[in-house]
């Protein structure tokens, strides 16, 4: 398949899942909040990043997280892995799983905020030759922190990856968020983050991202976020993330 068809293919697609809150998706720092007891959500998705090299990314993608216990979530990602370089061949398969347990081991009080651990491991399922994956496990550690004011939030944290294979490094991600909440499920957010390199020959990373949710139905939202960070960094690329989210 010619690159540009393959292109256009990938972005129908991530539009038709998403157009019919770790907080997470659809920012890159995640919350320490996890799923209420015998609750679940479910998001389909697509995120991607436009650099020098050309796109890679994942979508459709499907995440899944539940409440096994109080202040204990579930979470899985199974992704439709892409990448369409500027020269060279394109590839689309199953990508990397990601596994993980959400822990919050302090709930906010008017001192105190909601405090949780995410470690994240990713199981090398992807076709590591054809860039579809890593090639090896993966890794992440990190805690989380948020305090609300009213209709504000405010979390953020970060960790470090363990992110063994050849020319790779180990990394580390930290992120702010602030979000401001129109209603439960109607909102808008902006975080700033810097990632450490991840191998040899890729840059440090300092962004900064605004997206947000919009409700369409009971219980269900489309998630979006764009990278606005160019400017703060060498590193020039584009980054999206677009799903649609339900909870139950």
């Amino acid at each position: 398949m010619r690159r540009s068809a393959l292109y256009f293919l990938l972005i129908g697609v991530a539009l038709f899942w998403s157009v019919p809150i770790d907080a997470g998706p659809p920012f890159r720092t995640d919350d320490p909040v996890p799923v209420p007891f015998r609750h679940g959500e479910v998001y389909l998705f697509s995120s991607g990043v436009f650099d020098a090299s050309g796109l890679n990314g994942i979508g459709p993608a499907f995440e899944f997280n539940y409440g096994i216990l109080p202040n204990v979530q579930f979470h899985m990602v199974a992704p439709l892995a892409f990448t369409v370089p500027k020269q060279g061949s394109s590839y689309l398969g199953y990508g990397d799983t990601e596994i993980g347990i959400k822990y919050r081991f302090v709930s906010q009080s008017a001192m105190t905020p909601d405090i949780a651990t995410f470690p994240l491991i990713e199981i090398p399922t992807g076709n590591a030759a054809r860039h579809l994956g890593n090639g090896k496990p993966q890794l992440y550690l990190p805690i989380w922190l948020q305090k609300d004011f009213g209709k504000w939030t405010v979390y953020g944290g970060g960790g470090y990856w363990i992110n063994p294979g050849i020319d790779n490094k180990n990394w580390q991600f930290y992120g702010l968020l602030l979000q401001y909440n129109f209603t439960g499920s109607f909102f808008l957010g902006a975080e700033l983050f810097h990632q450490t390199p991840s191998s040899v020959d890729t840059p440090a990373n300092t962004g900064l991202h605004v997206g947000g949710g919009i409700p369409v139905a009971r219980n269900t939202q489309i998630l979006f976020s764009t990278d606005l960070g160019n400017g703060l960094t060498a590193y020039k690329h584009f980054a999206y993330y677009l799903g649609l989210y339900h909870t139950f």
